[in-house]
């Protein structure tokens, strides 16, 4: 999901509850709060010496140890207004992925994409999950390399993505 899909999608839900689901049947508690906003730019270069350049807005989720047992979760409304004042500050990437940083002492820390969404009652649910890494260069470094000498382990003796 884009972060103005994010947003567009908190502004047609005024006033639910927003909830965020990490896992199956777990979701991050009402004691959370969004401590920090990021404008995040990656610039990599691949095991097959390609170069790759992309944004991404990261929203990071913290559940508060002073709020444990709080039953209130943040609104849809005060979410939208934080994202407001930040991109008043620091204007947020519009047209990027955006990925919420969470994690607690049963979940290890991650950074997580949207998977899905959807409104029960009076709360905006937001599905989070990972995506599993690729190689970038995966279809490229093949077509590079000469296949004569292939080791034990399958890869070729100048292949440098194995």
């Amino acid at each position: 999901m884009k972060t103005h899909e994010f947003l567009a999608l908190i502004r047609q839900n005024p006033n639910k509850e927003l909830l965020f689901r990490y896992a199956p049947e777990k979701t991050v508690g009402a004691n959370y709060h969004i401590t920090e906003v990021k404008n995040v730019t990656i610039d990599t270069v691949d095991c097959g010496g390609g170069t790759n350049f992309w944004k991404e807005t990261i929203v990071q989720l913290w559940e508060s140890p002073k709020e444990i047992g709080k039953q209130d979760f943040l609104t849809t409304d005060k979410a939208l207004e934080i994202l407001n004042r930040v991109d008043s500050i620091k204007p947020l990437e519009k047209e990027v992925e955006v990925k919420f940083e969470y994690g607690n002492a049963q979940f290890h820390t991650a950074q997580l994409f949207v998977h899905n969404h959807h409104v029960a009652g009076g709360q905006l649910i937001v599905a989070l999950g990972i995506n599993a890494t690729n190689c970038k260069a995966n279809g490229t470094f093949v077509n590079l390399v000469q296949l004569e000498s292939v080791s034990d382990n399958g890869c070729t003796a100048v292949s440098v993505c194995c």
